[in-house]
Parts: structure tokens; sequence; C-alpha cells
């Protein structure tokens, strides 16, 4: 969608003028991977009109392959409004514009099948799956169980007013069960599925993917892994293998699915997950990483900048650890920022964070501007 952030503090009735940026969860994912190196590809429908054209110019700006987003010439492109207040206040205000836009009309039938199917990462979101039947239809068979094809990422990302009537929101935890990668927060397990008692409690009611991750916002995330995708710090005896070079059981009947938002790096897999999907008493030991300390400019974007992270890190080979590391620090990219979209650190920079020990980790202090920072790990301009 295309976002409008206010140009001064207030409401949204008082604010006079706003500045026009991009925004979406799975488009926000392909951004901040193409900054950490990745090639990726967006895959989604909006609008023939200059929105549209605005939109995918500046994704394709940051890097990403917009070639197999369709546009439509009967729906809009979606818009929205925001203030300037932290999401989590009373003050923030969110208006949405995308009922009937190009994007809620995605479909199995009118997506760019080979491209989604091109890739070792599918990144997906709650979100998608809310906006329409299609498009629920669509995420249901992208995540249905298949031998080969890409790695599926899920984001929660539950959204109380997208899913107004009571239980409707059991859909997403059926998504993520399908799902090999997942993120979702503590305070989502409880406001869409009810469940509570931290990240043990969501991991018994979310044993089937190969990793998930429950993020409890400033404290800290928790990752749950098993099999090839638990990496070197997390599982029972388990291999390195990660997305860098596995496939894994994903979306059904090969030839007649299609994706949205695909985040991928083209070169298809070549090795399988011989385990699949394991059973509730397989789950690993979980590895909990404390986030470091932020100096708050904006929450929006912090969970898809997290996402993009942690998966960039999964690509890599990285260990569980240093994938949370690596989340928290591309999200701290975006609390610092008042857009949707911030340049995460670069990789070199990262990856000099990430291994720090962990009373240096403690010691960081991150404040607007950190990531163009040039200064030891454990000074990253600190406040």
């Amino acid at each position: 969608m295309v976002t409008f952030v206010p140009t001064r503090p207030g409401r949204l009735a008082d604010v006079p003028s706003f500045d026009r940026a991009i925004g979406g969860a799975e488009s926000n994912v392909a951004c901040a991977l193409a900054a950490l190196g990745h090639s990726t590809r967006w895959v989604s429908r909006v609008g023939a009109d200059g929105f549209g054209d605005h939109l995918l110019a500046r994704i394709a700006d940051h890097g990403v392959d917009v070639r197999a987003v369709r546009r439509d010439p009967d729906r809009p492109t979606g818009v929205y409004f925001r203030t300037g207040a932290d999401r989590a206040t009373g003050a923030h205000e969110v208006a949405y514009y995308r009922a009937g836009s190009a994007a809620s009309a995605l479909s199995v039938t009118n997506v760019d099948m080979a491209a989604v199917r091109a890739c070792r990462v599918l990144h997906l979101s709650g979100i998608t799956a809310a906006l329409s039947p299609e498009c629920r239809e669509l995420l249901w068979r992208l995540t249905a169980p298949r031998t080969g094809g890409p790695l599926i990422s899920f984001d929660v990302n539950f959204r109380p007013a997208l899913w107004p009537e009571r239980g409707e929101a059991g859909v997403l935890l059926e998504l993520a069960r399908r799902a090999d990668i997942v993120f979702v927060g503590t305070d989502e397990a409880e406001d869409a599925w009810g469940v509570t008692g931290g990240p043990d409690a969501i991991r018994k009611a979310l044993p089937e993917p190969a990793v998930l991750v429950v993020k409890a916002g400033e404290s800290g995330a928790t990752a749950f892994a098993h099999g090839p995708l638990a990496g070197t710090d997390a599982g029972r005896g388990a291999g390195t293998h990660t997305g860098a070079d596995a496939g894994t059981h994903t979306d059904a009947d090969a030839g007649t699915d299609a994706g949205t938002d695909a985040v991928t790096d083209p070169k298809p897999p070549t090795r399988g997950l011989s385990e699949g999907r394991a059973a509730a008493d397989a789950v690993a030991r979980a590895v909990f990483e404390p986030a470091p300390r932020v100096h708050v400019v904006s929450s929006i974007g912090a969970g898809d900048a997290f996402a993009a992270g942690f998966l960039s890190a999964t690509l890599r080979g990285l260990p569980v650890r240093q994938r949370l590391r690596y989340g928290h620090l591309a999200a701290a990219a975006a609390l610092t920022a008042p857009t949707d979209l911030a340049a995460p650190p670069g990789r070199a920079d990262a990856d000099r964070l990430v291994t720090l020990d962990a009373p240096a980790w403690g010691r960081l202090r991150l404040a607007p501007g950190w990531t163009q920072a040039v200064r030891a790990p454990e000074e990253a301009n600190p406040t």
C-alpha cells in the first residue's frame, strides 16, 4: 500500500499534510531482505493507477524484482494514513482504504505461479489472509503439504480490525501450523487464540513448524527449532542445513498454485528435509535472546524488519541465537526511523554485533542514525 505519514504529530483530524511513502507487510520484508544482500521478488497486484506506479517504482528502487506484480484495471491500489504516535498508544490512529483494492482480489488464478515457486523462501502474512475469501484460499493452497518447493515463512500479523467475528482468527492458527517458519507475538497469540502462558504455551499450540519465533516486545524473542533448520545452538543433534540449501513440504497441486508477496532468493532448493513435520515430542529446547535497548521513534514496520533479519540469517545458515540477534538489529533499524521502511545495518557491521558476548550485547543502546554510525560494535551509537 501507499502510506501517508504525517509531517507533524497530532490527530489525523488536525494534521495538515502528509509525506508519501510505501508500506505493506510482505513488501517491507522483501525490501529489507534486498538491503541485506539477498535476491528478492515481490508477487502481488496493484491498481493501474498513479499510486500503483509509485509502489512499483519505489519497491524496485529498494532492489526488489517487481516484474511478477500484475496491474488491475478495475480496482485501485490500497492506501492508508497514520499518525506519528506509536501503535501501542491510545493516541495512534490508522485509516485504511484498501477494501476492494487490487491486492484484496488476489487469488490462485490471477498471480504469477511460476514466480512464486522459483524461490527458496516464500514469506506470507496473516494480513493477506484477512483481505478476502480469495486471499484466504490462496494462502491455504500455498501452505498445503508438499514434497519439495520453498520454505514457507508465515508472520501471523494479527490485526483485530480485520477479524471482527469471534473465532475467525483461528484461520491464522491453522495457516501457521502448515508453515515451516512462523513469527508470532505473545500479545497476538493471546488476542487471536486465547493462548496465554508465554512462549512454551504457544509452542504447545504450534508444535508443527520447524522454527517458531515468539516475540515479546522490548524484552526479546524466543526461538524453538527442530530438524535441519535448528542450526547449531538448538535442537537435538540437529544438522545445520537451513534455507540456504534446503526445501521442505509446502504448497500442494503443482502447476495450479499461485502466490502473493513472495520473498524469494531465486536459486531453487537443492535438498529436501527428510524428517517432515516433527511431532510435539520432538520439540527442541528454546533459545531466548534479549533485545537491545532502543530509542523508539515509531514501531511501525518493526515486526516485518525482524522477520527479514531472521530470514536473512537463516538463509546464511547462522545459528539460531544469531538469527534472533539479526532480527533484533533489523527491528531496531525500523524502530529508530519514522517510516515503515528503514535501512538495516550493513552486513559486516551486523555480523560483528551478532557475535558479541552476552555482556557486550546487553550494553548496546541504539538511537536514531545508529545504522550509519561507524563505531566499535559495543559502541553502536549509545544514547
